[in-house]
């Protein structure tokens, strides 16, 4: 139940209606009409522009034409118990106790499918997300865009889009040469006592190494002497084990993937040639010479003709090269590859997680998208801003390349899975996010995972004392109860959930999703500490009951955090 779009549809009907009655004049279109929360300082339940969307054309004023509409809404709606305008021209609804108990019943019958958007059309999504090169653990660098990524899909597939979760693996290249000689060293090191070079900046020296190296020797009777001649195998057994240790990490975090696609057989199914022919039929492609960026000193910089996509039809600032001098493929060559792979296989829009330092990147990838599908905002790339950690009012620093970087399994055994997930997804991904290790371990209103898990065991203590399931639906007969201000605070939060799940749907923002979930317990823990000085905000009485006011009160409070929860992918413990 959406009560701003079932609004929105009865002020869109009824103007429409006093248009046909030579009332007033409308505008062209109507969809700048929006019903909105009011105001946190107004006692209104909520709020529309519809006035000034159609004053001009009727030439009068919006408080003039809100104080025209103001009889014709209350008189056709009995929920209302209040109605007025406000400058420049908002009209703001308050309901009465026939609405609240209506709402309130129709959620809780409706319980499953509460804020779901109905009328929205369902499509295929596939989100792209870590895709961190398999060259280790991850790190906490990788932590947030996963955590960005999977809560994404999981608010799609809560209002019922089909949702495939895919992790792309780099393992083609210069750099898996790197990590492949790596292990064969590490390997060395074990069997034969070869001392590793740990100061070879091209190498990678973390320990976690060994494990791999270890794992490798354990399972396989393979010779380790000759690097050149079991290069080839000693890759893809190096990737696998480290791939078992990046899904392991994903699993501690609370995340699966549908699919890991592999760059390697990408490029080994001819997919690169096949795109650049594609590419080159659409007269995409051509031969020319890129000059030397603003930032490179140009006496530096070598001119020379080569392979490139006409990225500058699409908005980009400059063409962008296929192949390297050499005439391999650049990283940009096979990521539109993959990117022609995932549009023949239909989806509807490609969802991208980048780190912050992919962020130039975007523009070159959307459009060869666009290119490749002819279809515009095909590819929607969200950027995960960078995490400084603070432990004892100090930042903490990672290096991948020195080994002496913070994995996600130490973050996690610091601090634990929801702790990570909440906290990571509590401010927008486009901004930086200080991540405190000593106040995410708090109890208090500023640890805000501890504040919202709190709420819900507060409700289950009531639900346990009355021994009450709370995760059983409440059956009542009849809905005729009294709720007061301090009640109707709380339905109005309510009521909003349904529009914090589209507006975190149609932005991909869901960060709103914890923030929302802090502001409904804050009000909670606020009504809840009332009953210390008012008896009658108390849940038991004094014969230790509850009434079945309380009682659905709590039901649909505890519906909503649960819901919001399990899409962040957190729990909801009953005892704190």
């Amino acid at each position: 139940m959406n009560v701003f779009d079932i609004y929105l549809e009865k002020i869109k009907n009824l103007v429409l209606e006093l248009n046909k009655n030579n009332d007033i004049l409308l505008p062209d279109t109507l969809d700048s009409i929006n019903v909105d929360v009011t105001p946190v300082n107004l006692d209104f339940d909520i709020s529309t522009n519809v006035s000034m969307v159609i004053a001009k054309i009727n030439k009068k004023s919006p408080l003039e034409i809100a104080d025209i509409l103001i009889k014709y809404i209350k008189k056709k709606d009995e929920y209302i118990e209040n109605i007025s305008v406000a400058k420049p021209g908002f009209i703001n609804i308050k309901f009465n106790n026939l609405f609240w108990n209506n709402f309130i019943q129709n959620t809780l019958q409706n319980s499953r499918t509460f804020g779901i958007n109905k009328k929205e059309n369902k499509r295929k999504y596939l989100v792209e997300f870590v895709s961190a090169n398999p060259t280790g653990p991850l790190h906490v660098g990788h932590c947030r865009g996963a955590i960005l990524g999977d809560v994404i899909a999981n608010i799609l597939i809560f209002n019922k889009h089909k949702v495939v979760k895919e992790y792309y693996v780099n393992d083609y290249g210069n750099q898996i040469q790197s990590f492949t000689k790596s292990v064969f060293l590490r390997i060395k090191e074990i069997i034969k006592g070869e001392k590793f070079p740990i100061e070879n900046p091209d190498l990678y020296p973390g320990d976690y190494l060994v494990e791999i190296a270890k794992n490798i020797i354990a399972n396989n009777k393979m010779k380790f002497d000759d690097f050149d001649n079991i290069s080839k195998d000693l890759t893809k057994l190096s990737v696998f084990e480290s791939l078992k240790m990046i899904k392991n990490n994903l699993k501690n975090l609370g995340i699966e993937h549908n699919n890991f696609i592999s760059e390697t057989d990408i490029v080994n199914n001819n997919e690169v040639q096949k795109v650049i022919e594609n590419l080159k039929e659409n007269n995409y492609v051509y031969e020319g010479k890129i000059k030397a960026p603003k930032k490179e000193n140009s006496s530096d910089w070598v001119e020379r003709n080569q392979l490139l996509f006409r990225s500058t039809d699409f908005g980009d600032d400059k063409d962008r090269s296929l192949q390297k001098s050499d005439n391999s493929w650049t990283y940009f060559a096979s990521d539109a590859a993959y990117h022609n792979n995932k549009i023949n296989r239909k989806f509807d829009l490609l969802i991208n997680i980048l780190g912050a330092d992919h962020a130039g990147y975007i523009k070159r990838i959307t459009s060869v998208v666009e290119a490749l599908s002819g279809t515009k905002n095909k590819l929607i790339c969200k950027v995960s801003q960078l995490v400084k950690l603070i432990k004892d009012g100090k930042p903490f620093k990672m290096s991948k390349r020195k080994g002496d970087y913070i994995t996600v399994e130490d973050l996690i055994s610091e601090v634990g899975k929801d702790a990570t997930r909440f906290i990571m997804l509590n401010r927008s991904s486009d901004v930086e996010l200080d991540f405190d290790f000593s106040k995410v371990k708090e109890k208090s209103k500023e640890n805000p995972l501890y504040y919202v898990q709190y709420c819900y065991a507060r409700i289950s203590s009531v639900f346990r004392h009355m021994n009450l399931d709370i995760n059983k639906k409440v059956e009542l007969k009849k809905y005729d109860f009294k709720y007061q201000n301090e009640e109707i605070k709380i339905l109005r939060k309510i009521l909003e959930w349904p529009k914090c799940i589209e507006i975190s749907t149609n932005k991909l923002e869901p960060h709103r999703i914890p923030v929302y979930l802090y502001e409904l317990a804050s009000e909670f823990h606020s009504y809840w500490n009332l009953g210390k000085d008012d008896k009658t905000k108390r849940f038991l009485n004094e014969k230790n009951e509850i009434s079945e006011e309380k009682l659905v009160f709590l039901k649909i409070i505890s519906n909503v955090i649960k819901s919001g929860m399990n899409i962040v992918g957190v729990e909801t413990p009953k005892k704190m």
